[in-house]
């Protein structure tokens, strides 16, 4: 299976951030894992939130931003990664002028029902 960015619908998450899937096993061939770029809008950051069953891996692709995993922050550039361990809480805030853009890769795949928010 090939997927496009051109053609893929963007959506928001349940943290906030706006995620096109490139890859998912509801909808592509896949079986274990999703694959999505995430934009951040400069000063805006995704909702504080953990995950009980995946594994997260950000990649960043633009812009620049401070990532928190569980009590501490981190800056973040362009070429970094970033590896999120099934619960610990996160987010990521945009520090820069420009979209912050992010390859997200979920181990198994991102599910809705597998985010929960917490309160910061």
């Amino acid at each position: 299976m090939i997927t496009s960015r051109e053609t893929t619908q963007p959506f928001i998450t349940r943290d906030g951030s706006t995620i096109r899937e490139l890859m998912h096993p509801a909808r592509h061939g896949c079986q274990n894992q999703s694959l999505a770029d995430a934009v951040v809008a400069p000063g805006k950051r995704t909702l504080l939130h953990k995950h009980s069953l995946s594994e997260e891996i950000y990649y960043i692709l633009a812009g620049c931003g401070e990532v928190r995993l569980g009590d501490k922050c981190y800056p973040v550039k362009v070429g970094d990664s970033i590896c999120i361990p099934p619960g610990i809480p996160h987010n990521i805030k945009n520090t820069g002028n420009e979209a912050l853009i992010f390859l997200c890769c979920c181990s198994p795949a991102y599910s809705h029902d597998d985010t929960r928010l917490l309160d910061e």
